[in-house]
């Protein structure tokens, strides 16, 4: 749980937290050595979370490990086993573990301070839950700034029946970033001046590349309205390579990490972002990827050549290369600058050229709220209803000439055999269903949407029924010291890719080419709306809700059972990627009972989301943005179900 500034700087310092990597990396004359976590499996888990040191660009820093690895061993899990992981704590302070986007009782979510209270120095905690899910996910700590030192891990489940995903070979691919500076001094630094880490800012040099590129008029109009904001369109991410490295599966990029195939082989690829503060632009060039899975959850398959995943995001692609050549898989940062790299292979030891990096983004007037698809009609409502939403987005993706990324009614599947997804249709399979009460409806949890679940119909009572708006909706905000600015206008955005991605000349995924390949299995039209904003003052490196840090909030309430539609607005110019502990999270794109499922929400600047919540699991839980450092800094609210 969030803490304050004295007690962060105590927890850091009384970590001391090191970790040892196999293999020395990134050193001048030395030789890099490409390496993957270990992988357990079975029912039965013991982890042990220790302190030792890392050495990833020739200088040793203090890391955690966990069993002897950074990050910590990939765990397979099964669907419908019950599974027990004794973690023991070796370090000088509390730890934890997050099992992020597992659906598992309150007590076992892992969040010191909410739901249990934490693992004493020295002391062994037995978390103990049934696997309710399938899918790509991973775990980390929910203590202090221990996922900077890299107590993370990647988690597989596998469905309990036929994998509707067919492959030949299964790698994850686990994104990080590190920084050899003490993450108590990077905090610091972010408190003392909000571009600590920015070294993109505008100059007299790209005012005459502005001027030469799009006229004098349009640049001083530019730089104008800019300067009236007393904001830079440069503020793209708060920690950049500037002091972050950027890993794969723990390898630095010298040390090209590989994935073996042979040609003709269908590979997954399990993509984690498990980053503290980095969006990743992931690409593996001249090869296409399918999108199969989103947050674990399947989707109907899309061919892409791009994605961005936002921090806790995952994402699971086929590829399918036929010619016996190398590819490179490459992550840059959105913020530029280095970049995070491995190898697609026929052989060990065989390279592709890395493609130059993209060129640095700048945000634009419609991330202020001005402009853009924010003034567009109809954009600037929010709640919208599934119909409301499909005309949203038929609108976006109808003028949008600079993405070419597949629509709905053309998609490429050109990478899926027959058989690769037990349905295309909006019907289900022949698999016998478990069916629902609907008297009982979310006293349960809901299941994951798959070939067992039929969907609950609305209920009468709730057909007609009209949101009702919460306090959180109706809370007036003004620029002050924890709001810097109030958006004009918003709008969902759910067709743009987002700041350096448009008209690059690739095909790039968005939120509104996911589609889920399952019904979900709640139906119920929500009784109730709540409204949050995201806000903060950067210059202060001051975040929240409602211009409230988590210190100041109070939490939210749900009833056992009910169905709310929670409604998001961007009021500041980061993307954050939300995050609410122990529910799904139902995307409202315009896919109707086909929205997809989703434990992580990226929201754009100046963007307005929905998503439905069934309250169908008691305990409190928390509900954050997880930028680490936006998080600490007050973007935190607990949510309580009972």
């Amino acid at each position: 749980m969030p803490v304050s500034r004295r007690r962060f700087v105590q927890g850091i310092a009384a970590a001391g937290l090191a970790a040892l990597v196999e293999g020395k990396f990134n050193q001048a004359g030395a030789e890099t050595i490409a390496q993957s976590p270990p992988i357990l499996k079975g029912t039965h888990f013991d982890l042990a979370i220790e302190t030792h040191q890392a050495d990833f660009t020739g200088r040793r820093r203090k890391a955690i490990k966990i069993n002897g690895s950074l990050p910590g061993p990939t765990l397979k899990w099964r669907e419908g086993d019950t599974v027990t992981v004794a973690v023991t704590n070796h370090l000088p302070a509390v730890t934890s573990i997050h099992w992020h986007g597992i659906r598992v009782p309150a007590e076992m979510d892992g969040v010191p301070g909410l739901s249990f209270a934490g693992i004493a120095p020295g002391k062994t905690f037995v978390y103990r839950f049934p696997v309710l899910q399938n899918g790509t996910y991973w775990y980390h700590s929910h203590s202090g700034a221990q996922e900077q030192l890299g107590l993370i891990g990647a988690l597989v489940i596998e469905p309990r029946d036929h994998d509707p995903i067919a492959y030949d070979r299964d790698y994850v691919v686990l994104l990080s970033d590190w920084s050899d500076t003490n993450p108590d001094t990077l905090y610091g630094n972010l408190k003392k001046q909000n571009d600590y880490y920015n070294f993109h800012k505008r100059t007299a040099g790209t005012f005459i590349n502005d001027v030469g590129s799009k006229g004098l008029r349009s640049t001083v109009q530019n730089r104008l309205k800019w300067g009236r904001t007393d904001m830079t369109p440069a503020d793209i991410a708060d920690v950049t390579s500037a002091t972050y490295i950027y890993l794969m599966n723990g390898n630095p990029p010298d040390a090209n990490w590989a994935a073996l195939f042979n040609p003709g082989e269908r590979v997954r690829l399990r993509f984690i972002n498990g980053s503290v503060m980095t969006i990743f632009d992931v690409r593996i060039p001249g090869l296409p990827m399918t999108v199969v899975q989103a947050d674990g959850n399947c989707v109907q398959p899309v061919t892409i050549d791009e994605f961005r995943i936002g921090v806790a995001e995952t994402y699971d692609v086929i590829v399918q290369p036929h010619e016996d050549n190398a590819y490179t898989i490459c992550a840059q940062p959105e913020s530029r600058g280095r970049y995070a790299r491995g190898t697609l292979a026929p052989r060990v030891g065989m390279t592709a050229e890395i493609p130059p990096m993209d060129p640095y983004p700048y945000r634009t007037m419609t991330d202020m709220g001005m402009g853009g698809t924010a003034n567009m009609k109809g954009m600037n409502t929010g709640g919208m209803s599934a119909d409301q939403m499909t005309g949203m987005k038929d609108m976006q993706m109808g003028g949008d000439s600079n993405n070419s990324t597949p629509e709905k009614g053309d998609m490429d599947v050109s990478g899926m055999k027959e058989g690769d997804v037990s349905t295309m249709s909006h019907t289900h399979t022949d698999q016998p269903a478990e069916p629902l009460n609907d008297k009982l409806a979310g006293m349960t949890p809901f299941p994951q949407p798959g070939p067992r679940t039929t969907r609950l119909m609305p209920l009468p009572s709730q057909t007609t029924a009209r949101p009702s708006k919460t306090k959180e909706g109706e809370v007036p905000l003004h620029v002050g010291p924890e709001v810097v600015m109030v958006a004009m206008n918003t709008s969902p955005r759910l067709s743009d890719p987002g700041d350096g991605l448009n008209a690059n000349g690739r095909r790039v995924l968005t939120y509104a080419d996911l589609r889920a390949l399952y019904r979900g299995a709640d139906g119920r039209t929500p009784t109730r709306e709540i409204i949050l904003h995201l806000t903060g003052n950067m210059e202060r490196f001051i975040w929240g809700f409602d211009g409230r840090k988590f210190s100041q909030a109070e939490p939210i309430h749900l009833k056992l059972g009910e169905r709310v539609r929670f409604v998001l607005i961007n009021d500041t110019m980061m993307e954050h990627p939300m995050h609410l502990h122990g529910l799904w999270s139902e995307l409202e794109n315009g896919s109707g009972e086909f929205a997809p499922y989703k434990h992580t929400l990226m929201v754009k600047p100046a963007e307005r989301v929905s998503y439905l919540v069934s309250a169908d699991a008691p305990g409190r839980w928390a509900f954050h943005c997880h930028l680490l450092y936006h998080m600490e800094s007050g973007m935190f609210r607990t949510v309580i179900v009972s």
